[in-house]
């Protein structure tokens, strides 16, 4: 049997928010290429459709997530509830320790703005009498030669920086 797409459940923490979490797991493929083949796409293509690109991007981070999570004993999950609020991945320790993973495939400011942004709020919402705080909030971009941390705490990652 051929496994070419895996579940990530979703990560159900303790909101102060009623809001409920979407049913449905999301899907990635074990690897972004076989969509890029079904499609008979070129790197032109991709470049000149940024919207797809993005998402191929979001699959292969989350596939290089995955691999890291399992190395430490952790999974990966995702975020979505009827409200809108989402979270690209969760990356969850055995031990209870959580950090939150935006995703963005170019690493401009505004970006990684819109990224940091949602991670805290997210955060703030988390009601941390019944979980942890995440342990980090992090943007993985796409573009960029070095890892940093900003004012806000928030950690923007190049996915080429990270290592097992």
């Amino acid at each position: 049997m051929i496994f070419v797409i895996e579940e990530a459940e979703n990560w159900s923490p303790s909101l102060r928010s009623k809001a409920l979490l979407r049913a449905a797991k999301t899907r990635y493929f074990t690897d972004p290429s076989i969509a890029v083949a079904a499609f008979g796409a070129g790197p032109q293509e991709l470049i000149d459709d940024l919207p797809t690109m993005g998402y191929l991007f979001e699959n292969m981070a989350v596939r290089d997530l995955r691999i890291y999570a399992d190395a430490l004993d952790g999974k990966v999950y995702h975020y979505l509830d009827r409200n809108g609020r989402e979270v690209d991945a969760i990356i969850r320790l055995r031990n209870g320790r959580y950090g939150l993973v935006e995703i963005k495939l170019g690493g401009d400011l505004q970006s990684v703005d819109e990224g940091a942004a949602n991670l805290i709020k997210f955060a703030s919402l988390v009601n941390t009498d019944r979980s942890p705080a995440p342990s980090f909030m992090m943007v993985l971009t796409g573009l960029g030669q070095f890892a940093y941390r900003r004012e806000d705490g928030v950690c923007v990652v190049p996915l080429g920086t990270l290592k097992p």
